[in-house]
């Protein structure tokens, strides 16, 4: 039986606002997916140590602030130095189209501003991680 996907959502930097965030970890979780919210004001490297502990398949940077860019940026520094280049990194918040053009360039296609469907952040998600896991040695 596959495993539900893993998904840990963190709002990195000074920004303080979370209802947005916690809105998107409901809706995920009300999807079958495993949520791990780290809370606010947590650093990148903070961030990608619990998405390897956790075994999580996404990672979500939620922040209105506008330093989108420069944390996914880092965030995919973090996860390639850890050898973790294959869990997803998705963004959210206030986001201008220059943010999200930038972050495609950088290989971040799930770009979610204010007012976007839940649904369309689950499938998203769906299509982007594989269905099928095998538990690591230990995992419960």
């Amino acid at each position: 039986m596959a495993q539900p996907i893993r998904v840990v959502l963190t709002k990195p930097g000074i920004d303080g606002h979370d209802v947005g965030v916690k809105i998107v970890a409901r809706g995920l979780r009300d999807a079958g997916m495993e949520v791990i919210y780290t809370g606010l004001r947590v650093e990148i490297a903070e961030a990608v140590r619990t998405a390897l502990q956790e075994d999580a398949q996404v990672i979500g940077i939620a922040n209105a602030s506008g330093q989108h860019v420069s944390m996914a940026a880092e965030m995919k520094r973090q996860l390639a130095e850890a050898g973790a280049e294959e869990i997803l990194v998705i963004v959210g918040g206030i986001l201008l189209k220059e943010d999200i053009d930038q972050l495609r360039e950088m290989g971040i296609l799930g770009a979610f501003p204010p007012g976007t469907p839940i649904e369309k952040i689950v499938e998203f998600i769906n299509l982007n991680v594989p269905q099928t896991r095998v538990p690591q040695a230990g995992a419960s």
